[in-house]
């Protein structure tokens, strides 16, 4: 076994050693280290030491630490500034270590093909790109004290915190095997490395520079596919009740399966959930449906029993049979769009889960058929209620709404360009992607083809309307304009003689200049 490790984590142990402490790498990114992961992708380093978190601060000075559990953090930037003063640092990718280059998709609608594109539509797609690039920022470094955990009484943290000896104390804190492990490195390789001024930025290192601390037979585990816990499972999850929930992320993200007195325990505590705030539950979930297979992290939720815990409303469509080219109840055709759906975006995946979530209680039996009429309608509404019981952002339940509530629409070649305007006015221009990808999953789901003619017409047509005005930001006329054109008061009237204008734009968009609306907002006063 060799690690290969950026130079930045090297630093830090160099660090901790050099001024007369104790200093290993530990969690997550050992265990990916040890399976081999590729090292662009293990972005997430945390540390353990004994210096204690005043220690720690003197000396990374712009650190910070904010918390009671002895977890003192530091940013790439801030840990680059300070190397900066002594080394010359490799310039080639170091915005890699800042920032995650973001990876670029093929985009159902491509901009590049549209002829021209609106000017607001154009600050939308640069918004939304930046956005998506941001999401990629590194976690900060965390350095720990070593501690040992006292007693909890709540199932989320310990009632106090108890600065370990040694690193064997702090292992013996963790949750699960494949985390149970630690690597120290080579004091004299370190000086060697950092006596120098030109500085790599990955450095391949040799067995005998490094030690791989591993006292609960963590590596057994990663070589066997298990997750594990360290001791028994029924303390670990009496003291955070979120590590079942972890136990089903891992096993769906490194492609194992949870060891049978672990799984047992699981479904065993599952109740104790309710202690865990909806918050740390969302964390965990998003990164399940952010994962290479999600669906399969539903059913193992399910068959732990913590799905009936989080998304209760799911379990109203199993065995409900539905209509048409439909094979599958409700259930498995929520699994198997979730489970085809092309976005890797975790609210898309999750308006996938749930966009059929208003079926059961709109399914009717007439003339011996099945209807779900308006399912959308009432699905995007209960989607809301889960979605803000999941503490997503104001913008991520508005998102699961549009979907789930648009997700039913329908294109006929004789739609008028009007209406495909419409479209895009109601989904919003940033959701075409996600809703494309929302269909292709419900009919891949369905037994249906990926796409059809129609719905390839449809993006041709969509990228043809892309120049029009689509909001009431792209009208040439304002509010202002009317209060002084026409002695408007300001009040609800203003924002209804907009709307109403907007309307008119969208169906013949040559109405879209000054003098026409003021004359179309003459006839609506009157």
């Amino acid at each position: 076994m060799k690690l290969n490790l950026p130079f930045e984590v090297l630093y830090i142990l160099h660090l901790l050693n050099k001024n007369g402490f104790e200093g290993f790498l530990v969690g997550g990114a050992v265990r990916d280290l040890v399976m081999n992961f590729e090292p662009s992708t293990i972005k997430d380093y945390d540390f353990t030491s004994d210096a204690n978190p005043t220690e720690i601060q003197s000396i990374f000075k712009d650190s910070f630490y904010e918390n009671k559990f002895g977890t003192v953090s530091l940013t790439h930037e801030n840990l680059l500034n300070l190397m900066n003063q002594h080394y010359q640092l490799p310039q080639k990718n170091l915005g890699y270590l800042l920032i995650t280059k973001t990876q670029q998709s093929n985009k159902i609608i491509d901009l590049k093909n549209a002829k021209k594109i609106h000017a607001s539509l154009k600050d939308k797609a640069i918004t939304k790109q930046s956005l998506k690039s941001t999401e990629n920022n590194l976690a900060p470094f965390e350095i720990t004290t070593y501690r040992s955990d006292g007693e909890y009484s709540d199932h989320r943290r310990p009632n106090e915190v108890i600065f370990g000896k040694n690193i064997k104390e702090d292992l013996e804190r963790r949750d699960f095997t494949i985390n149970a492990l630690a690597i120290s490195v080579d004091k004299e390789y370190l000086q060697k490395i950092f006596s120098q001024k030109q500085i790599q930025e990955q450095y391949l290192i040799e067995k005998n520079h490094f030690e791989l601390i591993d006292y609960h037979n963590g590596q057994i585990d990663i070589n066997k596919k298990i997750i594990r816990t360290v001791g028994k499972p029924d303390q670990r999850f009496a003291e955070d009740a979120l590590r079942m929930l972890r136990a089903v992320r891992l096993a769906v993200q490194l492609n194992m399966d949870i060891e049978t007195e672990t799984y047992s325990a699981i479904k065993l505590h599952k109740n104790s959930l309710k202690f865990v705030s909806f918050e740390r539950i969302r964390d965990e979930l998003l990164k399940i449906l952010v994962s290479n297979n999600p669906a399969k992290g539903i059913e193992m939720l399910d068959q732990s029993d913590l799905l009936m815990q989080i998304i209760p409303e799911l379990y109203q469509g199993i065995n409900m049979q539905q209509r048409g080219h439909h094979t599958t109840d409700v259930w498995t055709h929520s699994l198997d769009t979730l489970r085809y759906c092309p976005s890797k975006d975790p609210i898309v995946r999750l308006a996938a889960l749930l966009h059929d979530i208003g079926k059961p209680p709109s399914y009717r039996e007439e003339n011996e058929e099945i209807t779900f009429y308006n399912h959308d309608i009432l699905g995007s509404r209960i989607a809301s209620r889960i979605a803000e019981r999941l503490k997503l952002s104001k913008k991520d339940c508005q998102r699961v709404f549009i979907l789930v509530r648009y997700h039913m629409f329908h294109y006929q070649e004789y739609h008028s360009d009007a209406s495909i305007r419409r479209f895009i006015r109601r989904v919003g221009f940033e959701n075409i992607d996600d809703i494309l990808d929302l269909r292709e999953g419900d009919r891949l789901g369905s037994g249906a083809k990926k796409t059809s003619w129609r719905l390839e017409e449809m993006k041709k047509r969509i990228i043809e309307q892309l120049n029009q005005p689509m909001g009431l930001e792209d009208l040439n006329i304002n509010g202002n304009d009317l209060m002084k054109e026409l002695a408007i008061k300001p009040g609800p009237i203003l924002g209804e003689v907009l709307d109403k204008l907007l309307e008119k734009v969208l169906e013949n968009p040559k109405l879209n200049s000054k003098k026409q609306l003021l004359e179309e907002a003459k006839k609506l006063l009157v």
